[in-house]
């Protein structure tokens, strides 16, 4: 298949995307996410959270052969960097100190969502390098700065590296429902306290005390998924949710309109945990639900908030209390989010996530590689640290 076979279409509203072929092709991709379905991205845009407005205007890339949706993948143009994770604020300065403009710059990624998986969703890996080679172009006829790939699979990795781009790693910290001794049979745990034993005694005996301290408080914990999540639980959840970021002098990045299209378009997508005290709400944590191309579940750490202190409460209800459940269901994985050393103390793992780079300027390119490839050898020295300090036992 040659690319002159292949057409790219530029949508300005996903909403105007056949769902059912966009979401066909996801399933096809070997690391779907709930974050790339049709509904959340629309969602996105219809609830106000990621618009022109907030700056992120929607240009989703679509390829077609003939009529046949074989390639797409949700597109921007940012006006700034704000709610990507993968921080590029230096280079922008840099391009502003020399009377260059950095800004609109073209974004492939989910907006506020820095959870890996699929983002050039494609019928194949020809079709797929076509689609990164088509935004290059698109990117360049439009006269933009740059164009980046955040948190892609390992195929959307290798079609980026394939096409010249130029390739950024950073670290999350990640869960698997597995003994660390059994990575050939893959034995999952039999319980929280099965969990516990697999870790060595500091780290044990850490997370009891943290787990005492929250239910001598008096907290106590239940959680709901998909349509079980009533309608109050939803309020009380972004109650908590806009409180966090406001604490932190931001407003929040998603609009409670958002959520009600999560809970009437996609509810088994989530899971909520809610911390009372004497029959009060006070704090939760919303989970993310998924599955791999295998069919094995992968929950996500996505937000949490809390209407009053408790020592160790966060702990509690954003590790201890998905773990419990993802052992309790048999769920293969839990993503913790971005960044967090002490996510490893609570036995979330390091692990190498990538994005991909592309600068039109060849002088601006050049200095971006020669700094990506110093920076990579400190991720490289960072993650073998990491791995001296595992929390398991030997």
């Amino acid at each position: 298949m040659t690319r002159t076979s292949l057409e790219l279409r530029i949508v300005p509203d996903p909403q105007r995307i056949d769902a059912d072929a966009w979401n066909a092709l996801h399933a096809r991709q070997a690391a779907p996410t709930p974050f790339m379905r049709h509904e959340y991205l629309a969602a996105l845009h219809a609830s106000g959270s990621a618009t022109e407005q907030t700056g992120w205007t929607p240009a989703f890339a679509t390829l077609w052969r003939g009529s046949e949706l074989v390639g797409a993948c949700p597109l921007y143009l940012k006006s700034h960097s704000y709610g990507e994770y993968v921080f590029d604020w230096a280079w922008a300065n840099a391009y502003e100190q020399h009377g260059l403009r950095y800004y609109p710059k073209a974004l492939v990624a989910v907006p506020f969502t820095p959870v890996p998986g699929a983002r050039l969703m494609a019928v194949d890996a020809p079709t797929r390098l076509a689609l990164v080679q088509s935004l290059m172009a698109w990117a360049s006829d439009n006269d933009l700065s740059s164009l980046h790939l955040l948190f892609g699979q390992e195929e959307d990795i290798a079609a980026c590296e394939a096409a010249g781009l130029m390739l950024r790693h950073t670290v999350q910290f990640h869960w698997e429902n597995m003994h660390p001794a059994s990575k050939d049979s893959a034995l999952p745990y039999r319980d929280f306290d099965d969990f516990l034993a697999a870790l060595n005694q500091e780290k044990r005996k850490k997370i009891r005390q943290e787990r005492r301290k929250v239910a001598e408080s008096g907290v106590r914990f239940r959680w709901a998924r998909g349509a079980d999540i009533r309608g109050t639980d939803w309020d009380f959840f972004y109650r908590c949710y806009a409180r966090t970021y406001r604490e932190h002098g931001n407003p929040p990045y998603l609009t409670r309109d958002f959520f009600h299209r999560m809970a009437t378009q996609l509810p088994d997508a989530w899971l909520l945990f809610v911390a009372e005290r004497e029959g009060r709400p006070m704090a939760c944590s919303l989970i993310g639900l998924g599955a791999d191309a295998a069919g094995r579940g992968i929950a996500y750490g996505r937000y949490w908030g809390a209407l009053e202190r408790v020592d160790c409460l966060h702990f509690e209800a954003c590790y201890y209390q998905p773990i419990e459940w993802c052992i309790a269901n048999q769920v293969h994985r839990f993503e913790g989010g971005a960044q967090g050393e002490h996510k490893m103390a609570r036995a979330l793992m390091p692990v190498k996530t990538s994005s991909a780079h592309w600068l039109a300027h060849p002088a601006f390119a050049d200095a971006v590689e020669r700094f990506l490839e110093r920076e990579d050898v400190g991720v490289s020295a960072y993650l073998s640290e990491l791995g001296e300090r595992s929390p398991f036992r030997t």
